[in-house]
């Protein structure tokens, strides 16, 4: 190909299988995945992405991993198989309405593939995540998704957005002003886990490439819960601030850096508490409407995550 291009993405949601849909496409003959999965390019307009809004916890540490220069991103691609399609995963890019529009400017063509998962599963994912990494302050779920605001507010990057990064409805009616329906693929994390063959076999007949050919969605990017306890509230707190620091060093460095850090924060596995029916039931009605948007949007039904229901892990449905 004269240019390096991606023919399709993997748009979003964050905490919704991503990881393991790029690893399971990667497998396909007739595809070619980036690497890194993330590279955030659409998230840019040609320039680094600004301190102003990446001031949370291991934000400005985190930025410097994205790829923002044309001629890199497009470096991505070169080692590509002749005729194979080519790909890459930013969840975030369901999310942010300025990255639809840069996306149709740059690769009008290219399929989209959007992964959609109970919202409240996604955000209680999303906080296990980053508290377990030690860079969420907040030890309650609850508490820290409502202090959303308040972070956007202080210019927190993307993925501190509980509640906004699950409001599919809103994103996907903005993507469709931009983007042909018809080049766009929806569907629920709950088929990629449960029916992986036949959800793999749709999204290779949404790409045109022969289905059969990949069977297994692998476990992927699953945190190990860390316990609330004054000696891991200490040790996340050397996270943070080293994190803090890792800002003005090389990725690499404070990767290396932190993990004996992470490590000691990790060391016993906890269970994740489940959200009583009393707190899920008060998440859901942030969602509420916007889930009917997402179902006139899709002609599909989303009652199931208006009720109450434990779990949605890999590990959980899989067990």
């Amino acid at each position: 190909r004269a240019v390096s291009l991606p023919d399709f993405l993997i748009i979003g949601a964050p905490k919704a299988g991503t990881t393991a849909l790029h690893a399971a496409l990667a497998r396909h003959p007739d595809l070619f995945l980036s690497t890194p999965k993330e590279t955030k390019f659409f998230l840019c307009d040609g320039e680094a992405p600004r301190r102003s809004s990446q001031r949370g916890p291991g934000d400005a540490h985190s930025a410097q991993e994205w790829i923002w220069q044309r001629d890199r991103y497009e470096a991505l691609f070169d080692r590509a198989p002749a005729g194979a399609l080519t790909g890459e995963s930013t969840p975030f890019y369901l999310w942010d309405r300025l990255a639809h529009r840069r996306i149709h400017q740059v690769v009008p063509h290219a399929k989209l593939i959007a992964v959609v998962r109970d919202p409240v599963d996604r955000a209680y994912s999303n906080w296990v995540h980053l508290w377990s990494d030690g860079l969420e302050p907040i030890g309650d779920f609850v508490e820290a998704f409502e202090a959303e605001a308040d972070r956007i507010a202080a210019g927190w990057a993307p993925f501190w957005r509980y509640g906004e990064l699950g409001r599919y409805g809103e994103q996907l009616e903005d993507l469709y002003r931009v983007v042909p329906r018809e080049q766009v693929h929806v569907l629920r994390y709950r088929h990629l886990v449960d029916e992986p063959v036949a959800t793999l076999n749709e999204i290779c007949a949404f790409l045109g490439v022969a289905t059969d050919r990949i069977d297994l969605v692998p476990n992927s990017n699953v945190s190990t819960f860390v316990a609330d306890s004054p000696v891991n509230r200490l040790l996340a707190t050397g996270v943070r601030a080293g994190a803090a620091l890792g800002a003005y060093a090389p990725p690499q460095v404070w990767r290396a850096a932190s993990q004996p850090w992470l490590w000691a924060l990790k060391r016993q596995h906890a269970n994740r508490p489940d959200l009583t029916p009393e707190q899920r039931s008060g998440l859901v009605a942030h969602f509420a409407d916007d889930i009917a948007t997402l179902a006139t949007l899709t002609g599909d039904t989303y009652d199931d995550w208006l009720g109450y229901r434990t779990g949605g892990t890999y590990s959980v449905r899989r067990s």
